[in-house]
């Protein structure tokens, strides 16, 4: 069974369609990569799934349950995301053991001390930081705040919006290995949407690349590595994300 199963998704805002036909597959256990640049359609997929973006036609299923255009409470048991922004994704005036008690208290599951202390030492946050409030973390450690939110229910489907764009370089790496290593550990399937390619290679199976709200190419992580990617555009993106020498 596929993690996500997603058939000619167009999905609109107001009277712009930002996306055409969007198709493709992710299996369970797979990381999967949407990449493009700005504007391509990237992160309004994610919102389709997550019941964010709400006008839209095609077919999603996650698990082989067909999603409809809402946010409902057993989704939310199989399927989280993390967001970009850390600064804005966490309340400002909770805690963190506040923010990662109440999707525990919302479904109605118990031992919430436990298993905050439990996933913050999974994430690597010291448990001196669970009284604390968002605005005394560094941007890495929200990060891990906003990944560890997102584990609490035990999803087994992670939609990634650009995790570490909005970290400093010396950051990047330990949320990147952060997420490698939960992926192993709890059996997780990601969803990744991004501009970095390099993150591509690192953390994923596939990729699909996306242009003015169409996909161009599906391909395997190994053909972004050896740069044998087929689309021109997709050799562009690639070319583009090459270090290039000084002058």
């Amino acid at each position: 069974m596929s993690a996500i199963s997603i058939g000619n998704l167009d999905v609109s805002y107001g009277e712009s369609r930002i996306t055409h036909g969007i198709g493709f597959d992710v299996a369970d256990g797979e990381s999967f990569a949407l990449v493009g640049e700005s504007g391509s359609g990237k992160t309004t997929v994610l919102k389709a799934i997550a019941g964010l973006a709400r006008e839209w036609s095609g077919t999603i299923a996650v698990f082989g349950k067909q999603r409809g255009h809402g946010i409902d409470r057993g989704f939310a048991r199989q399927c989280q995301m993390v967001f970009q922004d850390p600064y804005g994704s966490l309340h400002p005036r909770k805690t963190i053991d506040a923010t990662l008690s109440e999707p525990l208290a919302i479904h109605g599951i118990g031992d919430q001390g436990r298993r905050v202390e439990a996933m913050m030492e999974s994430v690597g946050l010291d448990r001196r930081f669970r009284f604390r409030f968002p605005h005394q973390l560094s941007g890495g450690q929200r990060q891990r705040v906003a990944i560890a939110r997102a584990l609490m229910l035990e999803p087994k489907l992670l939609l990634l919006d650009e995790p570490t764009s909005a970290l400093d370089v010396s950051v990047q790496a330990e949320i990147l290995n952060l997420l490698k290593r939960l992926r192993r550990e709890q059996k997780l399937t990601f969803l990744l949407v991004t501009h970095n390619l390099p993150v591509v290679s690192f953390l994923c199976d596939r990729l699909a690349v996306m242009r003015y709200g169409r996909i161009v190419e599906i391909a395997g992580v190994d053909q972004l590595r050896h740069g044998t990617l087929a689309d021109q555009y997709s050799r562009q993106l690639l070319e583009l994300s090459q270090p290039h020498p000084k002058a």
